[in-house]
């Protein structure tokens, strides 16, 4: 990587940074009710007065761990998008293509189905939301099986694998939904949507230590990951260990994001588009691509639950859908403009 491109790396992340807190700050003034960024600011003063006044209990029950859960989710899954698309060697990978997302889904829909109205909460997390990382991390079990073999990890396989338990598990979750009543329909159609109307402390801690341990070891990997774009035989040839650093990352993003799934559902697109946008920002070299699209998806997560919140007060729209509605028309005119740039 060039020194250009490395001040402008660097530039790039510490803005987004400075961006990082103003955007928290707006998630805590925004929203049915509009409480302004001074009075915001105040309020998170007065959280431990007794008794405490209205602004302050909207904040500290409401929406400060609803922004702080929607950043952290969204930096796990931006910071495993960037990784997956490494591992991969396609900007255009995402980290659902290993089947964590569909086999959490079906873990959450089997659980709201055999549950019934029986959710309680275990540990901060409800019964959908252990049976949907269940469920994740059974689906890349049996992805990661079906493509390792004597000669190593193939990751063509492993994205075949991939696609494969994805069909499988949206199968078995219609025939789930083909017998369901119309109560439990309503129920995993809108844990599908996903949203974070569920945020609590014990989730936010939850997603922080799970987030902590993946910054912690995916950027020690990020030397390997710049070998990978050159192909596995390279990476070996310049001493990486391939093997290790793809079962290592794989197994992190299937946490990360089976972690992301059970707290907050499906989110669309935060793991696709970041990278991308960051990596035509900045370049491919890992060691400002990961912490930049960490930073990257927790503000436009945050951004996303504001206007999910906002656009039609006080009813709410799922984040997943904003998402969706956000990411798809720009990911649209991001392969518009590469097929632009390749017929150059």
């Amino acid at each position: 990587m060039n020194r250009p491109r490395e001040a402008r790396a660097r530039q790039l992340t510490l803005v987004l940074l400075l961006l990082l807190p103003l955007s928290l700050l707006a998630a805590l003034a925004l929203g049915s009710v509009s409480l302004g960024f001074a009075e915001s600011l105040q309020a998170i003063s007065q959280i431990s007065q007794q008794p405490a006044e209205r602004s302050a209990i909207i904040i500290n029950q409401i929406r400060l761990p609803r922004a702080l859960l929607a950043g952290l989710v969204g930096a796990l899954l931006g910071i495993s998008g960037a990784a997956m698309q490494g591992i991969f060697r396609n900007p255009l990978a995402d980290p659902s293509l290993i089947g964590v997302t569909a086999g959490a889904s079906l873990g959450a829909s089997l659980v709201i189905a055999g549950a019934g109205s029986w959710i309680s909460g275990l540990g901060g997390l409800t019964l959908v939301s252990l049976g949907a990382f269940t469920g994740g991390m059974l689906a890349v079990v049996v992805v990661y099986q079906l493509a390792n073999s004597e000669n190593g990890t193939s990751v063509a396989t492993m994205l075949l694998a991939g696609i494969a338990i994805t069909a499988l598990a949206g199968a078995m979750s219609n025939i789930l939904e083909l017998f369901s009543s119309n109560e439990v329909l309503r129920r995993i159609s809108l844990w599908r949507m996903g949203g974070l109307d569920g945020a609590d402390y014990q989730r936010v801690a939850i997603a922080a230590a799970i987030l902590l341990v993946v910054i912690a070891v995916l950027p020690r990997y990020a030397t390997a990951l710049n070998a990978l774009l050159l192909g596995e035989s390279e990476a070996r040839y310049l001493g990486i260990n391939v093997e290790k650093t793809k079962t290592l990352i794989v197994l992190l993003v299937a946490v990360a994001v089976g972690a992301s799934v059970a707290m907050a559902g499906t989110i669309a697109f935060v793991g696709l588009v970041v990278p991308h946008i960051i990596r035509l920002s900045i370049g491919p070299d890992h060691r400002y691509l990961l912490p930049a699209s960490a930073i990257a998806g927790a503000l436009l997560l945050i951004w996303a639950d504001i206007l999910a919140r906002t656009l039609i007060a006080p009813t709410e729209i799922p984040v997943g859908i904003v998402t969706a509605c956000v990411g798809v028309p720009f990911f649209i005119s991001l392969l518009h403009r590469r097929r632009d740039f390749g017929m150059q």
